[in-house]
């Protein structure tokens, strides 16, 4: 039985990523500062531990995994990444959690390790066209994120390639391109933008409108979560290093994609566009590279993958009222 290691186990990528492991027959230990929010882990041993402390970091990989997953990071949406009032906390949790694996995973000698990069990491004047950005993996170079969080993940590609070529670690690195699904944060300003505008549809009554950031002209792709699993796990097998983005090409204006949620809850709404952190114009996925080395591509249109996204949000707002108002029935 193969053995594997999910750093950030208790966030959404991770917490699904443990399920499609143990379906595979993994023995598969968790690791995180907290368990998953919507679901109970699967995890044959779930640690509860800081990767920023190097002795967690060491413990944890001190058996040697065939296989380590590295998705723990400081992140969050639009609200949390692009005003600047976390960058420091997110360069510094991050890169401490990076070179405490990249240490340790060749210390120990662990199998292969996946490293989590982002989008993020191309430069924001290949990104001002909304209709024709380049996000192809050669144009990361010369670097310009448009921000620290999209600089951080730079820098640990950079350090994870390095110990591939200095200690011989067997890595793999995939640049996530919005990953979305059930079981991921909907609310509390780290919610990224396909659940926070479900949040705001469901909420919403007919006649209502719903805010935007922006002019909602800028695009986007989003890759629903059974893809990305497809993504990491064709790619682990494969002998490519990477970088390889995982994503989806089928590009969106936020404004078409607000309209798109609107039509799938039935309601009659209009948007009301608002200030915000919006990120760059334009971003999508090019999967030319992916598709040539790994042979992946992505098998759920987005509105698919949307329609399931709403209806879990929907309901995490039922259950919420439905707590409020058994809290106001016991104090009446």
């Amino acid at each position: 039985m193969k053995k594997a290691v999910v750093l950030g186990a208790g966030g959404f990528i991770g917490s699904h990523l443990v399920k499609r492991l143990k379906s595979e027959g993994y023995l598969v230990t968790g690791v995180d500062l907290k368990y998953p929010e919507f679901a109970a882990t699967e995890a044959d041993e779930f640690i509860i531990g800081d990767l920023r402390e190097e002795e967690v970091c060491k413990h944890v990989l001190c058996t040697k995994p065939d296989e380590v997953y590295q998705l723990a990071a400081d992140m969050g949406g639009a609200g949390y990444l692009f005003t600047g009032a976390h960058d420091a906390e997110v360069m510094h949790n991050s890169a401490l959690i990076n070179l405490h694996t990249a240490k340790w995973a060749t210390h120990f000698s662990v199998g292969k390790v996946f490293y989590s990069s982002s989008a993020c990491i191309y430069p924001k004047q290949n990104q001002t066209n909304p209709d024709d950005p380049r996000c192809y993996e050669a144009s990361a170079y010369p670097a310009d994120p448009d921000s620290e969080y999209g600089w951080e993940k730079l820098f640990s590609e950079r350090l994870y390639a390095s110990f591939h070529r200095n200690y011989g670690l067997e890595v793999r690195i995939a640049r996530f391109h919005n990953v979305y699904g059930p079981e991921g944060t909907w609310q509390g300003g780290k919610e990224k933008a396909p659940a926070a505008i479900c949040r705001k549809v469901a909420q919403a009554r007919n006649g209502d409108k719903v805010e935007v950031w922006g002019d909602g002209r800028q695009t986007r792709s989003f890759l629903y979560i059974d893809d990305c699993l497809d993504g990491i796990r064709q790619f682990m097998a494969s002998d490519f290093m990477g970088p390889v983005n995982i994503g989806s090409e089928e590009m969106i204006s936020i404004n078409d994609f607000t309209e798109m949620i609107i039509d799938i809850s039935g309601k009659s709404l209009d948007i009301r566009h608002v200030e915000g952190p919006q990120g760059v114009r334009g971003r999508n996925s090019d999967n030319a590279l992916i598709r040539e080395r790994v042979g992946w591509h992505p098998r759920y249109t987005l509105r698919e993958g949307i329609e399931q996204t709403y209806l879990w949000i929907a309901g995490q707002l039922n259950q919420q009222q439905e707590i409020i108002d058994l809290q106001r029935l016991h104090q009446a």
